[in-house]
């Protein structure tokens, strides 16, 4: 196939696919493909959700998922501070595997595809970007290169320097949520390479969201041509967020379309509560709600709820706990670093 549309999912983010797929269908066409990685052996509504769309298919070539989970592996294991907080943690070998299966992109039936993670919504036509791989081979369209480096790379900003060049620190950085690249866009003998640098370089990726971190590694490392439309001004915001206009269930950022909206970092639990009905803070709540019931209005909630104060106080709890484990976490791996420093 020509060109097509890949995402990762479960049935933990079933309602968030679901509006994705419509989304999809409504502002990109019904006729484009898209297939949808597993992001682990817990998809059975997924499954039945492909069943009901001519247009798409589960990825289900066990070999590439096998040959890309074991690089994935191989790249992590040269990371021997990721070892020990890992093995610390209970994730070893690898952390949010899963996540890696993104990777199964390169083996899959699409000459040339664009990459949705299920927690975005797309908003305007691809056409431009698929043009855009006529010239490059990996093209991005978000604003990550103006973020915080540690959501990328973890090493002191001379290293990184030493290591990628200033310039492409600059230019080359990108959000994973979404790009867009080519079939066999790293053949075996290029991984080759990026593993034989691995063992020098590991150290400079980020741990807290490795795939993301790898990504970028091996567009930098691997000499592929690469396009950012936000580095030339030729975009829009995507981020939840900023402020968007709303028109006929559409996005502008200042009278532009946009191409995508990723409700990057608000957790999928959100999502699930307010398909339950609850009444849950979520940013462009209704345009989700309107493409997550396009195909099904009768089942969209008619009242959100407030949850009950003791679910409330449960959740505050919860989320305290997590943060406070979180925050011990880090600095352990401080504690860690300045060790081996």
């Amino acid at each position: 196939m020509a060109n097509g549309i890949y995402t990762l999912a479960n049935d933990r983010v079933y309602n968030q696919l679901v509006a994705l797929l419509n989304s999809i269908e409504v502002n990109i066409g019904a006729d484009i493909p898209v297939c949808i990685i597993p992001y682990n052996n817990s998809f059975d509504r997924v499954k039945a959700e492909v069943d009901k769309r001519s247009n798409v298919t589960l990825f289900d070539d066990t070999q590439a998922i096998a040959y890309w989970e074991n690089f994935a592996t191989d790249v992590w294991k040269r990371h021997h501070k990721a070892q020990k907080i890992w093995k610390q943690q209970g994730t070893h070998p690898v952390y949010c595997m899963g996540m890696h299966r993104k990777f199964c992109s390169f083996s899959g039936p699409f000459e040339n595809f664009v990459y949705f993670d299920a927690d975005t919504l797309a908003m305007g036509p691809l056409d431009r970007v698929y043009q855009k791989l006529d010239d490059y081979d990996w093209v991005a369209d978000d604003f990550q290169h103006l973020s915080d480096m540690k959501y990328v790379f973890d090493a002191p900003q001379e290293q990184l320097i030493k290591v990628f060049g200033e310039a492409k620190l600059r230019s080359h950085i990108f959000c994973a949520g979404w790009f867009s690249s080519k079939k066999g866009v790293f053949p075996e003998y290029k991984l080759n390479h990026l593993l034989d640098k691995l063992t020098s370089e590991a150290e400079t990726m980020a741990l807290s969201g490795p795939d993301q971190s790898l990504f970028n590694y091996m567009v930098m490392q691997s000499g592929i041509s690469f396009y950012n439309f936000a580095s030339h001004g030729e975009t829009t915001g995507n981020h939840w967020s900023s402020e968007f206009e709303t028109i006929n269930n559409v996005l502008y950022d200042r009278g532009k379309r946009l191409t995508y909206l990723h409700y990057m970092s608000v957790p999928s639990t959100k999502f699930n509560q307010l398909c339950q009905g609850e009444e849950i803070d979520i940013p462009y709540r209704d345009l989700f709600l309107h493409y997550r019931y396009l195909k099904s209005p009768q089942e969209r909630p008619q009242k959100l709820t407030p949850p009950h104060p003791f679910v409330r106080s449960q959740r505050v709890s919860k989320t305290f706990l997590n943060q406070r484990i979180s925050n011990l976490k880090y600095r352990f791996r401080k504690f860690l670093a300045g060790r081996q420093a």
